[in-house]
């Protein structure tokens, strides 16, 4: 009996201490859970440069944040921002404000034009070659021919002419139509400073003379041949019916904008 008491007793302590092991153990545990969770709660700071880490539920946000962001943050130009304004080429079309324009960029031919208007004369020139001269009239002492430099852009066959605004000569004048027996401009016209053009008549007693309004005049035979020779050397070539039709369809007003400028200076 006392043996098994002793026995008895020694096995109760035992347990004792072990249960109480087991509590401690069992709190740390908890303390331990419960400080991991408050430092997941506070992520550690970010290190200078590097990306903070995603997070569920907003990684979609983050990641569209930092592709909105990078056009911005980079310098590089947006998609679809002007090419010249990133000081990309030029197109063949395109206009760069303040440097250039449109017309500039119109490759100039190499034929030229001389008018001299002492001697009513105008030279045609392919570089420093003299190729073909013509006789002309300009304009009187009280409608002179304006001296200067300019550029001939455009051939009008069977132009009309149009009675030119603010000027008081033309002012009881009508519109005459192409073709028609009194149109002052003939067969063709060579456009360089509108009004002021080169143009064929219906007044060929005039040429040789100052007589005009300020326009340079030329036989009709000799517009027709110094028009057709601009349009192929100024890369406008047409072939032997373009020009029949024109004489031919006298009514029919035709426009041929020239892809290169021919120089023209009258002086």
């Amino acid at each position: 009996m006392r043996r098994m008491s002793r026995d008895a007793m020694m096995f109760a302590a035992l347990t004792m201490a072990v249960g109480a092991c087991t509590v401690e153990d069992v709190k740390d545990a908890r303390a331990g859970d419960s400080a991991a969770a408050a430092t997941s709660k506070t992520p550690p700071p970010a290190r200078a440069g590097a990306q903070a880490p995603a997070t569920p539920g907003n990684s979609a946000t983050t990641t569209g944040s930092a592709v909105a962001q990078t056009p911005a943050n980079s310098g590089a130009p947006a998609a679809g921002a002007d090419t010249a304004a990133a000081g990309g080429n030029l197109a063949p079309d395109s206009v760069d404000v303040g440097r250039r324009n449109k017309s500039t960029l119109v490759p100039q031919s190499r034929m030229r034009l001389e008018v001299d208007l002492g001697a009513k004369q105008l030279t045609a020139f392919d570089g420093d070659q003299q190729i073909a001269t013509y006789r002309i009239a300009v304009g009187s002492q009280q409608w002179p021919t304006q001296a200067g430099q300019w550029e001939v852009r455009q051939v009008v066959w069977n132009p009309e002419w149009i009675p030119p605004k603010d000027e008081r000569w033309a002012e009881d004048k009508d519109p005459k139509a192409p073709g028609a027996p009194d149109n002052p401009l003939g067969r063709a016209q060579l456009v360089y400073d509108p009004p002021r053009t080169v143009h064929g008549t219906n007044d060929p007693s005039s040429i040789g003379k100052a007589v005009s309004h300020g326009s340079i005049r030329m036989a009709n035979a000799d517009i027709v041949a110094l028009a057709r020779r601009v349009m192929e050397m100024a890369g406008a070539p047409k072939d032997d019916s373009f020009y029949q039709q024109a004489a031919q369809n006298r009514t029919q007003k035709v426009i041929v904008d020239l892809p290169q400028r021919v120089p023209i200076r009258v002086f």
